[in-house]
């Protein structure tokens, strides 16, 4: 008997994106509601804020820049925080204090896909910029968030002092936007169809199940 068919799910989203912080829990929780399925997740880079430098820039500036002041952010903060607050996940926004670019986020992903933890790291750098308000441009902060999922701390502290895989991310990156997605999360399934935004798990269990192995035959 032929091992089952995986269904491939490709997720595009940023770690500095908080509806995919909640987007990956809700993926999460569907996958469970469909354990008799085999799911293969990829992990796909995205920049939300390609024009932030590579050192990052303070919260307060990217704040005012992208919403007008940090004031008029409160709301939307408040909304996305009880978003969070439903999935189990803390979105503790008083702690930010540093905007980052993902350059070197989405390089760590991609090593960390290199062993089967793609998934871990990047839950590894949200959890880290959202809940305890680390700066993502720290070197020493990207590394020991390596070292947790069980990369080797020195290798990866000498690939990103380098440009190993910049372009590749980069170019991942532009051929998302390219493609014409421009929010994310966005869920693309078996290649057929895609489901952007954070959507309950139920929705995504659904897109699932149709393209489960056989679900055709039994229609």
């Amino acid at each position: 008997m032929s091992a089952q068919q995986p269904v491939r799910i490709d997720v595009v989203s940023d770690v500095v994106c908080p509806w995919c912080f909640i987007g990956k829990r809700r993926l999460e929780k569907a996958l469970a509601l469909k354990p008799e399925i085999v799911v293969e997740v990829h992990w796909h880079p995205y920049f939300l804020n390609d024009w932030i430098p590579r050192e990052g820039i303070s919260r307060a500036d990217y704040l005012t820049t992208k919403f007008g002041s940090p004031e008029r952010y409160k709301g939307i903060a408040e909304r996305v925080m009880a978003a969070a607050a439903d999935e189990g996940l803390d979105y503790a926004v008083g702690k930010i204090s540093r905007q980052p670019n993902t350059l070197d986020a989405h390089r760590l992903i991609r090593w960390a896909g290199g062993i089967g933890k793609a998934a871990e790291m990047k839950q590894r750098l949200m959890e880290l910029y959202f809940t305890e308000g680390a700066d993502l441009t720290n070197r020493a902060v990207l590394v020991q968030a390596a070292a947790d999922i069980g990369l080797d701390a020195e290798d990866v502290a000498e690939a990103l002092a380098s440009d190993q895989d910049v372009a590749e991310v980069e170019q991942e990156a532009r051929s998302a936007k390219e493609a014409g997605i421009e929010g994310v999360p966005m869920f693309i399934f078996g290649g057929r169809f895609a489901v952007s935004g954070a959507q309950a798990p139920e929705y995504l269990a659904e897109a699932i199940e149709r393209l489960a192995p056989g679900r055709d035959a039994a229609e």
